[in-house]
Formats: structure tokens, sequence, C-alpha cells
């Protein structure tokens, strides 16, 4: 018995030893604890996200939730009501209800009220209220580039899109505001706080994109009336300066609306431009022919015997109008893109070994991610030449052999129409020292190939009939159309994409359209008759919207 009262003596002096150490000699880290237990950080709003000129597309709004507290009452439910209806904009007679609620501690009077409304509330100093801050994403311009900014969920700090991709930019602020807290959350003002700090909200940075809201806005319009037109389930648009690499539009159709992103599914936000594959079809084969220029194994002045078909591997090729027209014989480049000629662009393919063919198509970014700055990019699909056989090195001519996404067939052509050079395509507007750093610029064709490409282009569209043709613009392009693969990988089903590329004024390329329409429905279906139409109602926009200079009166 005496041995235990001992134990217990020697702990009952431990614990006063233990106390009077912490709490004496240890003073400061108790302190310093509880003073970090009540501290809090102010909350920093979002950064606004607008277009090249200053058109705001995102900001944060902060609304107010008001609470009534029964328990608290000085006046009975009628009499609260009567003061409150004119500020929450509630009849009295359903307000006076809802504040009747005795049996509850807490009554959620009203959302999403205004900061002005709550001061005024305020002002009445009616202690059976209390204010919950809440802060709300919203996108001024509804549906305007949803799939280029995304998303933003404040109350899970969930986001897709560019409010994704530039969040640290966005919440970045250049200092950080602490303060601490009472237990009912009122702020402790001490000699360190500053009242300015801690009332005014704490803003990030505001994002410029290169955007042109007027731009994205005509391509969306346009391709909401094609998918209408031709049942088509999707479509997608890309405008680009090929000379920076800025993104005037990126358009999908159908849109979503960020304001309300939760009543839509992953799919219907899903940036399929930058994230999907497909093959290219005809409009591949403008970099067939730029592969051809780079290997020096034909120039502008090339002819090619056209036989209207041939047999690679255990596969028949055609040209499209081989059966109404036959073979055209000899033919020249410009012949190639006016006709697409199947069998002509294999047989350029064919002077390149696959290790000629897959490198410069690598030069070309195929294979690999482009680099935008958007969450999602895919880097497509060029097989190894190591797997490539006959029928894979043939089909690579006309758009079959690769699967490439809608940027880097925009970011490839962009690179003929600068000369021979490729830039790194984006949608954010960074500063001269940001764009050293995060924008790649590299030659990847010579400058005088690239300028007979695109004379042959514009030669083949001069003596077509496609129907983007302007009457005072030359225009570099080349439309497509490809069979759809299945979903289960293996074979391809009855379904088309149709599209078109190119870029204008030819002489002197300001932008680059890209066209993309998925599985229209209807007769006759192609590039030419479902894309090009789109191309020309958007091109003749652009005209207006950028104020374009013709070249082809500057000819005459």
């Amino acid at each position: 018995m005496g041995c235990l009262q001992s134990i217990f003596y020697f702990c009952f002096l431990g614990l006063i030893l233990y106390l009077f150490l912490l709490q004496v000699c240890d003073i400061r880290h108790c302190k310093n604890k509880a003073k970090s237990q009540r501290t809090s950080k102010m909350y920093v709003l979002r950064g606004e996200i607008v277009d090249r000129y200053g058109f705001k597309l995102a900001a944060d709004k902060t609304t107010f939730v008001l609470y009534a507290h029964p328990e608290y009452y000085d006046y009975t439910p009628r009499e609260l009501a009567e003061i409150l209806s004119p500020y929450v904009k509630i009849p009295v007679g359903e307000l006076t209800k809802k504040l009747s609620q005795t049996n509850k501690k807490i009554i959620t009077v009203k959302k999403d009220l205004d900061r002005k409304t709550v001061r005024e509330i305020k002002k009445k100093g009616l202690r059976e209220l209390s204010y919950e801050v809440k802060n709300k994403r919203v996108y001024p311009q509804g549906t305007l580039a949803a799939h280029i900014l995304g998303f933003y969920n404040p109350n899970a700090d969930t986001a897709g899109g560019i409010e994704y991709r530039a969040k640290d930019y966005l919440e970045y602020v250049d200092k950080t505001i602490t303060y601490e807290k009472a237990p009912n959350g009122d702020i402790i003002y001490n000699i360190s706080v500053n009242p300015a700090d801690v009332s005014a909200p704490v803003k990030g940075k505001t994002l410029a994109l290169t955007i042109d809201s007027a731009v994205q806005h005509v391509c969306e319009k346009y391709l909401f009336k094609a998918i209408q037109k031709f049942k088509a389930p999707r479509a997608a648009a890309i405008v680009m300066d090929p000379k920076t690499g800025e993104i005037l539009a990126l358009a999908i159709a159908p849109t979503y609306n960020p304001n309300e992103y939760n009543k839509y599914s992953m799919q219907d936000m899903k940036n399929w431009a930058i994230s999907d594959v497909f093959p290219p079809g005809s409009t591949f084969k403008i970099i067939t022919v730029a592969c051809g220029f780079m290997n020096k194994k034909i120039n502008k002045n090339t002819r090619i015997n056209d036989t209207g078909k041939m047999k690679i591997g255990w596969w028949d090729i055609y040209n499209y109008d081989y059966k109404s027209k036959g073979a055209p014989g000899v033919i020249d480049l410009v012949y190639l893109f006016e006709h697409s000629s199947n069998i002509a662009s294999i047989k350029i393919a064919q002077m390149m070994t696959d290790r000629e063919f897959y490198d410069s198509l690598k030069l070309f970014n195929f294979g690999e991610k482009t680099g935008i700055d958007l969450p999602g990019e895919s880097a497509g699909l060029l097989p190894s030449p190591k797997y490539w056989d006959v029928a894979t090195h043939g089909a690579m001519g006309y758009g079959y052999g690769a699967s490439t996404t809608v940027i880097q067939m925009v970011a490839a052509v962009s690179a003929i129409a600068n000369n021979g050079v490729w830039v790194t395509p984006h949608v954010i507007k960074y500063s001269p020292e940001e764009a050293e750093q995060k924008i790649v610029r590299r030659r990847i064709l010579e400058e005088q190939d690239a300028k007979d490409i695109t004379q042959l282009l514009v030669k083949s569209m001069e003596n077509g009939r496609n129907t983007a043709k302007m009457d005072d613009f030359y225009i570099a392009a080349k439309t497509g159309t490809s069979r759809k693969p299945n979903a289960n990988g293996t074979g391809y089903s009855n379904k088309l994409y149709t599209s078109m590329i190119g870029y204008f004024p030819a002489t002197d390329p300001r932008v680059v359209l890209y066209v993309i329409v998925d599985s229209p429905n209807g007769e006759g279906i192609w590039g030419s008759t479902v894309a090009a139409p789109v191309f020309k109602e958007i091109s003749m926009e652009l005209v207006r919207i950028l104020n374009l200079n013709p070249d082809k009166q500057a000819k005459k």
C-alpha cells in the first residue's frame, strides 16, 4: 500500500512540475500555439479573366447568405418580416411564415444577397440576424469561350480549362494577410492588423487571353448553324495568328454554360479540339507535300503520273473521282491539291523512306503535344517507323496513317503560313519576357519552300470551284474528308469527318482557320460541301473584324 502511495505521490509531483515548466517556463510556446489556432488567412478572390481587349470573361462575385436566429428575436416574426421584406424581395406574408419556424435554431432567410443590401440591413442593428460570405465564380458572357475558360467550383476547389491551368496566377497575391478571430468569428483588431487589409477583399491577378471575343462569337455562331443543318453531334473551329501562335478563337459546338457547369457531363465540357484524335484525311496532303519538299524529293514544278488507282499492300486505293473520270495521267502539284489526288499523294510519300517521312512529320510536331497552355492535350498517334509496312507508309500520304488533333493540324499548317517557322499555339497573352520562355519558335521548312507550297494551294483554290473562295483575298487552303474509326478501335464506320484548313491573305497570312464537322448527315457529304461553307462564312466575318487588307486588288 505504501509503495502505491509513493508512486501516486511522485506521479502527482511530476504532473505539477510538467505544468509549471509548460505554463511558466515555456509560456511563449503555449501563446503561439493558441494564437495559431485562432489565426486565419484572408480569402483570396480569383483574378478576372479577360480577352485580348480587356473584355471580361470570368470574375469572382461575393454574395451573402442571411440567417435568422429565433432564440434572439427582439421582434415578432411579422414585425421582422416587415423590416426585411423590402431588402430581401420576399412578400411579407411568405417571409413571416418562414421566420415563424421558431423550432429551428437557424433559419435561412435569403441567399445571394449583394454587399450593398447587406450593408443596409446591418444599419437596422438587428441582433437576431447573421451573415455568411459566399464566393461565386461568374461568367458574364454565358457560353462564350466556355471550352477555353472551363469552370471553377470554389466550394470544392475544382476547376477545368484555363481556370485550372492558371490557378496559381489567378490566385496570386503579393502578400499574405493573416489576422486573429474570436470564438464568435469576429476579427481581433490589434496593433499589427491593418483595418484596410481585412475589410477589403484580397484579389488575385487578372489574366489576359489572346482570344478575340468577336472572332470567338462568330465561330461559335456558324458552328452552331452547321451542326443544326447537318444534324451533326459536334463541330470545332480554331483561328490562330501563324506568326505569333496566338489563338484568336477556339470554338466547340455544342457548347455549355460554365455558370451552370454542374448541369453538364464531363463529355459536354471536354475540349475535344485538343484532346481527341482522328484521321485528318485530305487536309494532311498539305503536310505530305511539305515533307516531300523538306527531303528534296519534289519541288513546285514536279509532275507525277496519276494512275487513278493503285494497290498498296493488301489495299486497293482509288481517287475519289476515279469511277467517273478515270486516270488523269501526268499531273502537277496544283492538280494534286485541286482534285485531292490520293494516288499522287501516296507516290510522294513513297519517294521518302520510312525514316525520312517519319522524321519530317516529327518536325511538324505530330506524335507530340503542341504545348498549348490548356489542360487535357493529347499527343496524337504517330506510329514508329519500325512498325510501318507498305500500307501504313502509303496511307500516311493521304491522311490515314496517323491520327492527329485539331490543334496539331492548325500548328502544322501555320508553320507553312509562317514561312516555315513552327510556333507554339497558346491562349494566354504573354509579356515579351514570358513569351521568350514559354513559346517555342523553330524553323522546320525553308522559307522559299513554304512560299512555293502556299502558291500551289492558292492556285488550286483559284482554279477550282471551292465555295470558300473570296473575291478580294487569295486563300491557301485544302478540304478534307475522312472516315471515322469505330469506337472499339478496329476498322471504320460509315460516319465521316469533314474539314477545311487554310490561311489568308495568302500574300501575308494573318490568320489560319480550321473548321471540322464530325459525322454530318445528308447526301453528298464532303469537306467541300459541309466544312467549306462554314469556312467561308467565318472568313468573311474575320475580314471585317480584323480589318484585313485585300491582296487580290493589290495584284491588279
